[in-house]
């Protein structure tokens, strides 16, 4: 089997990590497969793009059996596997939704909270792990966690490396969404479908001004929307919007 495989339904492209014998720990494996999935969701057609686990796990982040046997430089080796391929889900200009099936530690974590949104199943657990071992968050985890939770809860937590439940991410923002575990696949579905719908175009450029708030001015905030706002007005979709408005119909968006 593939350590990483793919499948589409419709618009939507499900990335699934497939190592769940050891809860889906990265390897250079699954880094090359999931280089080579993010890729495949640069496609066009593709308007949603969901990311998650075989198994039991989500990820549980590195395989330190790999990393014991051929450590190398940590440094060459997160700026050649681990580097590239978040730097490739934040670059997708659609929505990316992490489904949480169960243990995200790690890089795992990092790699959860990469994605634009999360929606977890009760059995879930996030673990940052790093402190755990003597090590410092990496994978963008610092960058996206403090985002999500604020520096004071990123702090506490990070350092830590205290386990939080389903339940106790969702109370923090970390998710925005638990349901039963039985349930995640359907209603992953659901919301997928749904962001997959609403025009691409738009939400790629939402994307990146959400990317660009945290270190912007306000003023270079307002050019930022003022230029993109340009640009959404020449989509199709707007056109698309604007009709349906006016004819008090449902838009039917083409993400174009």
């Amino acid at each position: 089997m593939a350590e990483v495989e793919t499948a589409r339904d419709g618009s939507v492209l499900t990335i699934t990590l497939n190592r769940p014998d050891v809860l889906n720990a990265l390897n250079a494996a699954v880094h090359k497969g999931l280089a080579a999935a993010l890729k495949e969701a640069r496609d066009p057609d593709v308007r949603a793009v969901v990311i998650t686990g075989a198994g039991r796990g989500f990820c549980v982040g590195q395989d330190l059996t790999e990393f014991r046997e051929a450590p190398g430089d940590i440094r060459d080796q997160l700026r050649s596997t681990y580097h590239p391929n978040v730097l490739a889900i934040r670059a997708l200009e659609k929505p990316v939704l992490a489904a949480v099936n169960g243990a995200a530690a790690g890089a795992g974590m990092s790699l959860a909270c990469a994605c634009d949104l999360r929606i977890a199943s009760d059995a879930a657990v996030f673990v940052p792990g790093f402190v755990n071992i003597g090590l410092v968050p990496d994978s963008g985890g610092t960058f996206f966690v403090t985002r999500l939770l604020g520096y004071g809860r990123a702090f506490e937590w990070l350092c830590s490396g205290r386990r939080l439940t389903a339940a106790e991410a969702h109370a923090r923002g970390l998710v925005s969404e638990v349901v039963e575990a039985d349930a995640l696949p359907v209603r992953v579905a659901e919301v997928a479908a749904e962001l997959a719908a609403l025009p691409t175009r738009a939400i790629a450029m939402t994307k990146r001004l959400l990317d660009r708030a945290g270190g912007s001015t306000l003023d270079e905030q307002l050019e930022w929307e003022a230029q993109l706002q340009t640009a959404a007005t020449q989509s199709e979709d707007f056109r698309e919007g604007v009709q349906a408005f006016l004819d008090k119909r449902k838009p039917s968006f083409k993400g174009r």
